[in-house]
């Protein structure tokens, strides 16, 4: 499947998606001792990972990565505050945007 740069973005975001799900998902699995946590996180983590590889056949891998790798890491410590009752502090959300501003760096800094 050929996918344009447009649609290799597209699909490097729904595979961060994915990620924050698995990511999430490990915490409700209680190390999988929890059967449908753990078969959400099973099935996450491989649409996650094939769409990474899927949108790395277009875009730098480097870029693709850390890209996902924000994704998940923003989304699922502002889903962590939502859903968990993690501390939501103004640093932990200065950071989140970090972590934004990075992966809207990349994107825009001449990444494809």
């Amino acid at each position: 499947m050929a996918l344009t740069n447009g649609q290799a973005w597209a699909v490097l975001v729904v595979a961060g998606v994915f990620e924050i799900v698995w990511a999430l998902g490990l915490k409700y699995s209680d190390g999988f001792s929890k059967w449908l946590p753990s078969i959400v996180v099973v099935v996450a983590a491989a649409a996650s990972f094939w769409l990474l590889a899927l949108a790395m056949r277009v875009l730098p891998a480097g870029t693709a990565y850390a890209v996902w790798t924000g994704i998940g890491a923003a989304g699922t410590a502002l889903l962590g505050v939502a859903l968990l009752g993690e501390p939501a502090t103004a640093v932990r959300f200065g950071c989140i945007a970090l972590i934004v501003a990075g992966v809207l760096g990349l994107k825009f800094a001449g990444a494809q």
